[in-house]
């Protein structure tokens, strides 16, 4: 999915031009969006090029905006397709968050999805029909990995990992640059971060979490600002990514349980995680389960932390935090 614009609030152009040799920015478009990266590196080295050739190799895996990718050969029904392991992490966490979630995250909305014109595909004339014609090959216990392939019970079911995969795009980054013996850094890619250490003038990764009232174009302003170390955070909503019809706002969250988009006051969900993949996926089960089964759920799982936004029967902001997130917040309005 085109996850929601999230404001990063490290001055990114300050980053590259104070004087300090250590620090590095590097910048670029990958999985249809933007990402930003910054980092703090005693041997100075611009990682541009691996990083760039690792998001590459990533769409060439799991986006369904790439018709050569393993995941859309797969959703044509190309035989002896072999997975690798962006595949293989990305199947095996769908599986987790779709049992812990009762089934409010699935991937194999993917068909249903794409006809409401949330996917590559044009949008579809949607009626009953078409919907549960649809909704046959809805169900994540109709498709299976083994060791290098995908096991499907109808040929016609197929997977969307877009819900996530820019969350564990982020994952895999940050791993990389780990790995570089680099512990000081930020990355964002379509929204979605992981920060790690402290800037090096001491200061916190802020990040900003965003008002939601509908705008496609551009930032909203800011409803709360969070400090993040060795944490990620994902947000999902419904006023980024919708259609109208016929007067009728219809969010591009899809209940996998009926077909239709999903109608309820929850407006967004920040979900924090030590993970940007389960941060990922668990906020858009959040935002379709809607307020009460959420709270419910985020009882289940204190590993996880989320700050939900909310309208109340007047139509006004309300906010429900997990206790633990008091600690993140610096500033909200």
């Amino acid at each position: 999915m085109r996850l929601l614009q999230i404001i990063l609030l490290f001055l990114l152009i300050t980053n590259v031009t104070l004087a300090q040799t250590k620090s590095q920015f590097i910048e670029g478009f990958a999985q249809g969006t933007s990402y930003h990266i910054t980092y703090y590196d005693e041997l100075n080295r611009n990682l541009n090029f691996e990083i760039d050739s690792i998001l590459k190799d990533f769409d060439l895996s799991v986006s369904t905006y790439n018709p050569k990718s393993i995941i859309s050969r797969i959703n044509k029904g190309e035989p002896n397709v072999r997975i690798d392991n962006y595949f293989k992490t990305c199947f095996n966490k769908s599986k987790e968050i779709w049992k812990s979630t009762n089934g409010a995250f699935d991937p194999t909305i993917y068909p249903i999805s794409n006809a409401w014109g949330f996917g590559p595909g044009k949008k579809q004339t949607i009626d009953k029909s078409k919907i549960d014609s649809l909704l046959q090959f809805v169900g994540f216990e109709l498709i299976n990995i083994n060791a290098d392939s995908v096991i499907k019970k109808d040929p016609r079911v197929s997977l969307d990992f877009n819900a996530f995969a820019q969350g564990y795009s982020v994952d895999v980054i940050s791993q990389f640059l780990i790995s570089k013996n680099i512990h000081s850094f930020i990355v964002e890619i379509g929204g979605e971060v992981y920060a790690q250490g402290k800037q090096n003038n001491g200061a916190n990764w802020l990040i900003g979490i965003e008002q939601p009232f509908d705008n496609k174009v551009s930032g909203n302003p800011l409803k709360a600002i969070v400090k993040l170390d060795a944490k990620a955070i994902a947000t999902s909503g419904n006023y980024r990514r919708y259609v109208l019809e016929k007067g009728i706002k219809y969010a591009h969250h899809i209940d996998p349980k009926t077909g239709y988009p999903t109608k309820n006051n929850l407006l967004s969900a920040s979900i924090f995680a030590t993970e940007a993949i389960t941060s990922d996926a668990t906020a858009t089960g959040i935002l379709v389960m809607g307020l009460k089964k959420a709270k419910k759920y985020l009882a289940k799982h204190p590993e996880i932390d989320a700050y939900l936004i909310y309208s109340d029967k007047k139509g006004n902001y309300q906010v429900y935090q997990t206790p633990k997130l008091k600690e993140l917040i610096v500033d909200e309005k």
